[in-house]
């Protein structure tokens, strides 16, 4: 048996492949493939109609918020989100706490002023920085949930009158809370929605059309909101494997009952960390994420060893990014209980033989 914990594209739900390899080959008893009929066909309207209605009920969205599923991942909307909300004479507040904040970072100081408001980089990323004042008057506040590189996550929303923009790409629908709360989130597919090659973006329509620049029709919200995500050919595959996904997680109880199942793979995880003398984890406790757990051990010939072995026992994907070493496990919706009790054990045993 394969265990993947690679950290994306990532794991998905058994059901959710199988479903997905027969419309391949026959969608709906039509006798045509999921990837041959045209995007503005009853057939794949409906798709992307229910796929956007899911969103709007597991999230539990009002109905200022419009759902949209675009081309490209969330490193495109890191110049969408200030290109559509953001004017040159204006500022932005961002929080700086790892690789893709600061891409997003580098690419909104393009389109206007950006004040840095926080940044964890002096402790390479390991912690969650507190206690940080946005300034009232910015067109919005930007950060990160969950940093996948870094394995530390925003456990809370941040108390601000300034309009929320979150990228949620690799902890959405993973934890229960409050998305009414933000003027936008954006999200890449290939961690808990689906595959790779969409992007899952919720906009506050009372935020858009409020800049002076003349957009681009393909980076304008507003005109991806007015075609129904159907501004051009949307990636026709990669949204309907997130109506699967989606349809699993409401089959499975919801965002409440898939939150609880992580909170207890990552509780199991971080308790064999905390208890080990071998492998220690690297970020500040009250920071850890539910989602990406990061951990190193001193001895490079040891991490070798234990890679070795978790390739043999069939552990996919526990090496950590380049950026950071030592090993990272994401445990995903998807990601079965048994999976993560399998490792823990190997990690125990590996200890027992190594200390």
């Amino acid at each position: 048996m394969v265990h993947n914990f690679n950290a994306g594209p990532s794991i998905l739900p058994r059901e959710v492949f199988e479903e997905a390899s027969r419309a391949i080959l026959n969608f709906n008893d039509t006798g045509l493939s999921i990837l041959e009929f045209g995007h503005r066909t009853p057939l794949f309207e409906n798709v992307m109609g229910e796929a956007i209605s899911l969103v709007k009920e597991l999230m539990q969205l009002n109905a200022d918020k419009e759902v949209m599923f675009l081309h490209g991942g969330a490193s495109t909307q890191f110049f969408q989100v200030p290109m559509n909300l953001l004017d040159e004479d204006a500022l932005a507040a961002y929080l700086d706490c790892g690789i893709w904040g600061t891409k997003a970072i580098k690419e909104a100081k393009q389109f206007g002023h950006v004040e840095v408001v926080a940044s964890s980089k002096d402790r390479n990323y390991s912690y969650i920085p507190k206690g940080y004042k946005i300034t009232s008057d910015a067109a919005y506040f930007h950060y990160t949930t969950n940093n996948t590189v870094e394995g530390t996550q925003m456990h809370s929303i941040p108390d601000t009158v300034v309009p929320l923009v979150a990228d949620m790409s690799s902890d959405i629908l993973s934890r229960s809370m409050d998305f009414n709360r933000f003027s936008l989130i954006y999200a890449g597919a290939q961690k808990n929605i689906g595959a790779a090659g969409v992007n899952l973006v919720i906009a506050d329509k009372n935020i858009l059309g409020k800049t002076k620049r003349k957009i681009p029709s393909m980076m304008d919200y507003r005109q991806h909101i007015e075609h129904g995500s159907m501004l051009n050919t949307p990636p026709v595959f990669a949204v309907y494997v997130c109506l699967l996904t989606l349809r699993w997680l409401k089959k499975t109880g919801g965002v409440a009952a898939i939150e609880k199942l992580n909170r207890e793979k990552a509780g199991l995880l971080y308790d064999t960390l905390d208890a080990s003398t071998l492998f220690k984890p690297t970020v500040a406790k009250e920071d850890r994420s539910l989602m990406n757990v990061v951990f190193v051990l001193d001895d490079p010939e040891k991490e070798k060893a234990f890679l070795q072995l978790c390739k043999q026992e069939g552990m996919i994907g526990v090496k950590g990014h380049r950026s950071v070493g030592g090993f990272r496990v994401s445990l995903y919706n998807a990601m079965p209980l048994e999976s993560v009790k399998q490792l823990t054990a190997l990690m125990k045993a590996f200890e027992q033989r190594h200390v």
